[in-house]
């Protein structure tokens, strides 16, 4: 099915089963302990070695000499695997990290050595025995001492352009009345998601099939193929239920790879587990930021000129961290800037986490907003909606498809009472605590692609959806349900949805907020494509026939759904794929974040009181399960502003915290009553089901809202995330 024109009025707009809320298909399992993870199977690969990955003790350099005599000789021991013995290993196409040192270490707990063996234990014990001598040589680990070299980005297949110019920025800046000119810096960030990073891999001939934890198969098959210079043909990924990857396990990681690679050299089905240790140095992590926003305003308000300058690092090759996208779409301003600059680091590879580009840019652009609503003296709310534009900033002949920020932004101001916040900031006190309010606009691309699924439907009328989508505990098992039994007129409980195996029809998988969009608009297609065939077997005319309540009608006419597979299975397999209706119409999901703190006038401490997100994310497939993707990206949020931080020791060159231990996240202390609402609105511009994604917009504008409001809680502005309470001692409104 092609989909080239906006969408008309179709079988999902009855909303009888999408767009309620219901519990997640798998909700049970896992509250039981009954749903299998990667690491988990026991009955999939009998008699399963176990892999131990031992890191690189260095960040920069080579590898002397590699002794692996002792280990080898260990109880146990079925291998250990080097760059020696490995084979060559390729690159794959998304992340530039190499999985194996060989025998150039390119970042700190780089792979150098895998031992294999009969227990865990053994092949933990014998890597200990592993002698590795090293030549190091200088490395780049400071992101601000790379500002002055550092060029603009080159261009990239996702992020959109490094470099854009609109009207005259500089002379617009200069002749501004009202000026913003600061600095704000993000720091490395953790995924530290809770499931890590496993693989079981077990080879017949030249075929492998993996268990593992990856949210995109296509990716995976694609990148594991040209590590490893096989077909990806030749590889089956299986990911039943992911704990968590926030962009963590979008394609190919080094337990993938490496448990595929033992399994091939010991012959026999091998696991790998990422020690919690080693993930924050081995694996990708949201990159450090330095980005410069200028504003310039007329004494009205009235945005003139705005321009947004980014600097982040990675390894070479790498990708940059594309903050400068939601300052090109939120507000108007004719004269416009913004340029990425990519620094080369010798860290581990910095690559997407949870709204890449988005999160971070507006960690800075949301407090340089609230800066110069205060210097023009406006209402930060008002300040927003007096800039807002209903054409892209960048093509004024280019339309938003749908954009409600502006009731986004009135809906939640009404519901969390901001007229009760004082604009003078440390006015408001309880006891020991000063209280403030504070808000941010969010904004987050809404992408879509290609997406396809399969159906069949049984005599019993039971209808089985396959397809390779992954669930991280989103819900897609559930979503996908919904949008078939809506359109093939079942009640929920009579879909069966397979999700998680690369053998089934591809999708774009979960990652970059676009798997809920696509794969629900792939699932559409097929059930048009079913329907069609049931009509045609039950002599029913396709365009007249109604699927309802189990049963298909027309007119006087009726029939059983299950009665079209009396004689056997009906199946059907279709792809969804997409014209230029993004080219035509900007598509994007809008929000509004709102926040209460308390700063502890005495100690700097700072809490949450209360939170509320409005979103406007196209048709909610699902509330209850949309409310939990933006609770967790507030929670998510929350973290980034006030406590999360991979700290670089400059002069060896790690993540020194790289455990939950040292990297601070979240716990339920820190977590206040959260409030979601979401917007009633559809997109006829994104798909036939006209709904987006929602799982990043919970997270953009949370952090600088709770910037914004411990600003107007003390009057201290913090511009270096995240907002700890040294950055406050000396520095508050103290008295008695």
């Amino acid at each position: 099915m092609k989909f080239d024109t906006p969408a008309g009025p179709n079988p999902i707009d009855r909303m009888t089963v999408v767009g309620q809320p219901h519990n997640r298909f798998e909700a049970e399992l896992k509250t039981t302990g009954t749903a299998t993870y990667a690491y988990e199977y026991y009955n999939v690969a009998p008699n399963a070695a176990y892999g131990y990955i031992l890191g690189a003790a260095i960040a920069k350099g080579r590898i002397s000499s590699i002794d692996t005599r002792r280990a080898e000789a260990a109880p146990g021991v079925l291998a250990v695997i080097t760059h020696r013995n490995a084979g060559p290993l390729g690159v794959g196409k998304f992340y530039v990290q190499r999985m194996l040192a060989a025998p150039d270490v390119d970042h700190y707990h780089q792979p150098v050595a895998v031992v294999v063996a009969e227990t865990f234990e053994q092949a933990r014990a014998a890597s200990s025995l592993i002698r590795i001598d090293y030549a190091r040589s200088p490395g780049r680990f400071d992101l601000a001492e790379q500002l002055d070299s550092a060029p603009v980005a080159p261009q990239m297949e996702f992020g959109g352009p490094t470099e854009t110019q609109v009207g005259d920025f500089d002379q617009a800046f200069a002749a501004a009345e009202v000026k913003v000119d600061e600095t704000y810096t993000v720091p490395d960030q953790a995924h530290a998601m809770m499931e890590p990073h496993a693989t079981i891999a077990t080879w017949d001939g030249d075929r492998v099939t993996c268990w593992t934890s990856i949210q995109q198969m296509n990716w995976g098959t694609r990148d594991l193929g040209l590590i490893l210079g096989i077909p990806r043909e030749n590889i089956r990924l299986i990911s039943t239920f992911i704990g968590g990857g926030f962009g963590g396990k979008g394609t190919v990681q080094s337990d993938l790879v490496l448990a595929a690679v033992a399994a091939r050299m010991v012959r026999r089905p091998v696991k790998i587990a990422l020690q919690r240790p080693i993930m924050f140095n081995n694996t990708i992590h949201r990159p450090k930021t330095i980005q410069r926003i200028r504003l310039g305003a007329s004494r009205d308000g009235k945005l003139t000129a705005v321009g947004h300058e980014s600097w982040s690092g990675n390894l070479a090759g790498g990708r940059t961290e594309p903050t400068t996208l939601s300052t090109r779409s939120l507000y108007a301003g004719a004269n416009r800037m913004t340029a990425v600059r990519l620094a080369t680091l010798d860290l581990a590879e910095g690559n997407a986490m949870r709204a890449p580009g988005e999160a971070p840019g507006l960690m800075a652009l949301e407090i340089a907003m609230d800066e110069m609503a205060e210097k023009l003296g406006m209402d930060p709310v008002e300040f927003r909606i007096l800039n807002d534009t209903q054409v892209d900033p960048e093509n004024a002949d280019r339309p938003f498809s749908s954009r409600p920020f502006v009731e986004c932004l009135r809906t939640g101001a009404e519901r969390f009472g901001w007229s009760m916040r004082k604009s003078q900031t440390g006015q408001v006190r309880d006891g020991d605590w000063l209280i403030g309010m504070g808000m941010a606009g969010a904004i987050r691309g809404a992408p879509i692609s290609k997406a396809a699924a399969r159906v069949r439907l049984d005599r019993q009328g039971m209808l089985t959806v396959e397809t390779d989508m992954t669930d991280l505990g989103t819900g897609s098992y559930t979503i996908v349900q919904q949008t078939a039994a809506e359109m093939m007129g079942l009640p929920v409980e009579r879909v069966v949805a397979k999700l998680g195996d690369s053998s089934f029809p591809e999708t774009p998988g979960s990652g970059g907020q676009q798997g809920a969009p696509s794969v629900t608009a792939g699932v559409y297609a097929v059930c048009s494509k079913l329907r069609a065939m049931v009509a045609q077997r039950l002599g029913f005319n396709t365009a007249e026939a109604e699927f309802i309540g189990g049963e298909v009608r027309s007119g006087n006419r009726r029939a059983l759904l299950a009665s079209a597979a009396a004689d056997g299975d009906l199946v059907a397999e279709d792809v969804m794929e997409f014209g230029d209706l993004a080219k035509r119409f900007a598509i994007q999901t809008f929000g509004a974040h709102f926040s209460e703190v308390g700063v502890d006038v005495y100690t700097g401490e700072i809490r949450v009181r209360r939170m509320l997100a409005v979103c406007a994310a196209g048709r909610i497939l699902n509330p209850k399960t949309a409310r939990s993707q933006v609770i967790g990206g507030m929670t998510m949020g929350i973290g980034a502003a006030l406590m999360e931080e991979m700290v670089v020791d400059k002069r060896s060159g790690f993540f020194v915290n790289h455990d939950l231990a040292g990297y601070e996240v979240p716990v339920h202390a820190d977590i206040p009553h959260l409030e979601a609402a979401l917007l009633d609105e559809v997109d006829p511009a994104i798909s036939p089901v006209k709904a987006k994604g929602v799982g990043e917009l919970g997270l953009t504008g949370v952090a600088p809202a709770v910037a914004n409001a411990v600003y107007n809680a003390t009057g201290v502005r913090v511009r270096q995330y995240p907002i700890t309470l040294e950055k406050l001692l000396g520095r508050l409104p103290y008295r008695e």
